[in-house]
Formats: C-alpha cells, structure tokens, sequence
C-alpha cells in the first residue's frame, strides 16, 4: 500500500471526469474521493485523521433555492477532526472554491487567510461586501518564492481558470503564487449576491474595493502547514501540467509535518 491521500469535494458543482482524472495524476499516492454530505460524516469518524495527505475541493454548508442562499456551521465532529489533525502538526491542501466553504466556521477562514463571501459579512471584524468571480481569465501565474510548492515550476506560467475578488490577508500568509496581466477590480468582476439570486455575470449595485492578485498562499492551521491555491474551476485547469506540479508538490509539501 502506497501512502493515502483523501480528497473532500461537493457544495459545488465540477465535471466529474476530467477532475478525477486530474486527482490521480498527483502522485503516486491511494485515493480515497468522498463527497459531501458523507464526507462530512467520514472526516467525523476519523477518515481525515487516517490520510497521509488531505485535499479539500468542497464548498460545504450552503443551501442555494430560489435566489436565496442560507448558511449551516460544520458538525462538532467535523470540527473535532480537522481540529486535531492540524494540532498534531498534519497539514492539507486547499483549492479554488474551499476558500468559500463553511461561511459559519471562522477559524477555517482564519487559517485559510482568506474569504470568499455570497452574501455581505464580515472579515477581521471588518464589514465587507459579497465577492466577485470571474470565469475563463487567461492570466500569467508568477512565482513568488523558492519554497517546496513551487519547485520545478518555472518562473511563470499560463493559466486559464477562474479568478475571485475577495478578502485575503497578505500580511499573513507568505505569498507563493500571484496572478499577473488581470486586475484585481470591480469592474473586472460578477457579483458573488448578484449571481445567487438569478442575476449571472452582473455587478448591477455592487461595489468591492481592490483586491489581492495572490493565487497561492502557505499558512498555518495551528501546528500545521496549510496551502492554498486559487487553480481549480474546470477542465482546462486540471489538465494544466504546471498546475498539476503545484498541487502534487504542495500535498507531499503539507503530508511531511509540520513542514
């Protein structure tokens, strides 16, 4: 038996196929893919705690019906779980739409070092408005570090995916990845409340301040390494072969320790 990685997805949608093909290609490691709601129920009886490597690709706790979106907190179990597995200085990947995940669990938004809202809230105890997404954005991906995720990457790279206009603490994560060519503006993106309630690829009475152009991040979730990156939205993006290298560098970077 090879060492074990766990891939949490579900809460939104992607296409099936082409993503695990993409989560078979990230080394030689034996996958397990649980979808929420059991992944939710599996990570509470000890399926996270078991994995070498964790990688979230889920956006749980939303219920999205009739242009409205209502919130749930995560299991106490769930909580317990992810809690003591990055205690014990064991760390996890995550990607693109995990940074939305969980809107009612504020230390996973603490530990990420970023947000993505649907809906008007709050971040550091600062107000702030729903985000922004933008599909199919053709950008250069720059490197910003030598560190263990971006080995054997070159210094840029092209990358055609999904990119989001939200809060991100760069004073508190250590930037490894930024995307170059794009600006991070409001009339660059849709809003996140806009396209909840049936009103796609609008920013009608929207308004969101400059945002972070950092794709990919390393941050500490307690005692552990967390990374994330921004990659991830569809096809083009997984089979990426400089994506690919990211994610597997940074989840044999975060399967180590404490890194």
């Amino acid at each position: 038996m090879g060492r074990s990685l766990l891939v949490l997805s579900g809460g939104h949608p992607y296409e099936e196929e082409p993503f695990e093909a993409f989560i078979h290609a990230l080394g030689d490691w034996d996958v397990t893919h649980l979808v929420h709601p059991q992944a939710e129920d599996e990570v509470a009886r000890g399926a996270a705690q078991e994995a070498d490597a964790l990688l979230f690709y889920d956006m749980p706790g939303y219920t999205f019906a009739e242009g409205t979106v209502t919130t749930r907190p995560p299991s106490p179990g769930f909580v317990r779980a992810i809690t003591r597995r990055f205690e014990a200085g064991r760390g996890a990947v995550a990607l693109h739409h995990a940074l939305a995940g969980w809107a009612e669990w504020d230390a996973w938004h603490d530990w990420l070092g970023g947000r993505f809202l649907y809906r008007p809230g709050e971040w550091r105890g600062r107000k702030a408005p729903d985000s922004g997404y933008r599909h199919e954005i053709e950008y250069t991906a720059r490197a910003l570090a030598h560190h263990p995720v971006t080995a054997g990457l070159p210094e840029s790279f092209p990358v055609t995916d999904e990119l989001y206009l939200c809060p991100i603490d760069e004073g508190a994560v250590t930037p490894l990845i930024r995307a170059e060519g794009f600006a991070f503006t409001r009339d660059n993106f849709y809003s996140a409340a806009n396209a909840v309630a049936g009103d796609m690829f609008s920013r009608e009475g929207w308004d969101h301040p400059t945002g972070s152009s950092l794709v990919g991040w390393e941050t500490r979730a307690l005692a552990a390494p967390l990374i994330y990156l921004q990659f991830g939205d569809g096809p083009a993006t997984y089979a990426n072969g400089h994506v690919r290298r990211a994610v597997a560098n940074a989840l044999a970077y975060t399967s180590g320790g404490t890194g």
